[in-house]
């Protein structure tokens, strides 16, 4: 007997995808891969600077720019498993660098944007796993 599920298998092998990682797809898997959250509105300019630059590299990213508050889109973030978050401010700014902070809640202060793609775009090239 020949069986042509072809959608049948995908959808059951995405399911077997989303059970082995409980929905936190790894980087090179994650259908929104950094969101970009604002402390206030006077940075909006900044983060849309930063989100052309990653969309141009080819990273699937969104943008959180409401009028609510951080710890609120933190949440919202890690609810949905979104693997980086990067938080901008005033300070950030000034500096002219990002506060990164990753799905398990570590957090990195002062790193510059091209350090940042780098690193995430050799960890989608290696296929690291990591969750």
């Amino acid at each position: 007997m020949i069986h042509r599920a072809l959608l049948g298998s995908i959808e059951r092998f995405m399911g077997c995808l989303i059970e082995h990682y409980k929905g936190a797809f790894p980087l090179w898997l994650a259908p929104t891969q950094v969101r970009i959250l604002s402390i206030t509105d006077r940075v909006q300019d900044f983060g849309h600077t930063i989100f052309t630059t990653c969309k141009k590299m080819g990273i699937r990213i969104e943008e959180d720019f409401r009028n609510e508050k951080l710890g609120l889109k933190i949440r919202e973030a890690r609810l949905g498993k979104i693997p980086y978050c990067i938080i901008i401010g005033d300070n950030e700014i000034t500096s002219e660098t990002l506060s990164v902070r990753d799905r398990s809640g570590n957090e990195e202060r002062g790193v510059q944007l091209e350090t940042f793609l780098k690193k995430i775009r050799k960890e989608i090239e290696e296929k690291n796993n990591k969750q």
